[in-house]
């Protein structure tokens, strides 16, 4: 700070810390806050990706004012926000024939601009409170959805055998009947030495598939499966 003032001497103080960089500061803080969450959970949207949403949200809402000069077009950047942001939130949306995935994230790129607007704006405490509650639901409700056994992941089951593919077929829908659950989708890749694979695919929570494996294990055609989780639906 002291060598800015020497090599600006033009340039006071006051105008160095102003309300706009700090603005801009607190944007990058509060983005990357939610950021560590998300990059924590391994989220496509981490760190980086929600600082710079935040930031970026701010300076253009900073942008929109000062450009406007106090006219009557003072929104007109700021305003093209929310569609820039629900674009980027489309695309972490993923779509399968089994679930949805990337809600929570889409939904995260949402808030979080609407954070760097609120710091743009110079409403920090606004601002700073949103940040808590998003935090909080993030990691409060995502840990309560956990406990009380409500989120639903997709699980892929593999079984390599030299049976005949309906026979072990039956056995998969015996299997899932007893655990009310159905299958989302099935592939059979055939294998050397007569051997294929069978790898299904089934949505359930996680003492649905905790009941699942049980259930196989018990099976003689089906005890050697192999499991593998994919994205939680969100």
């Amino acid at each position: 700070m002291i060598y800015a003032l020497i090599a600006f001497p033009h340039i006071s103080f006051q105008t160095l810390v102003s309300h706009h960089l700090v603005s801009l500061m607190l944007a990058a803080v509060l983005g990357g806050i939610i950021g560590i969450e998300r990059e924590y959970k391994r989220r496509p949207a981490g760190l980086r990706t929600n600082m710079f949403i935040c930031f970026g949200s701010a300076l253009f809402t900073i942008l929109s004012q000062e450009l406007a000069g106090g006219g009557s077009d003072i929104t007109r950047i700021a305003s093209q926000i929310i569609p820039g942001i629900g674009f980027i939130g489309a695309g972490s949306i993923l779509r399968s024939k089994v679930s949805v995935s990337g809600l929570t994230t889409a939904a995260t790129i949402f808030v979080v601009a609407a954070v760097g607007m609120a710091c743009g704006g110079g409403q920090y405490l606004l601002a700073g409170f949103s940040t808590i509650m998003i935090v909080l639901a993030l990691i409060v409700l995502g840990r309560l959805s956990m406990m009380f056994n409500l989120k639903s992941l997709v699980m892929h089951y593999s079984i390599v055998t030299d049976k005949s593919s309906d026979h072990i077929v039956d056995a998969i829908n015996t299997v899932l009947a007893q655990s009310g659950r159905e299958i989302q989708s099935m592939r059979i890749i055939k294998l050397d030495n007569n051997k294929k694979r069978i790898v299904f695919i089934v949505e359930g929570t996680h003492s649905e598939h905790k009941e699942v494996m049980e259930h196989m294990r018990q099976s003689a055609d089906l005890k050697d499966f192999q499991s593998a989780t994919d994205r939680e639906a969100e």
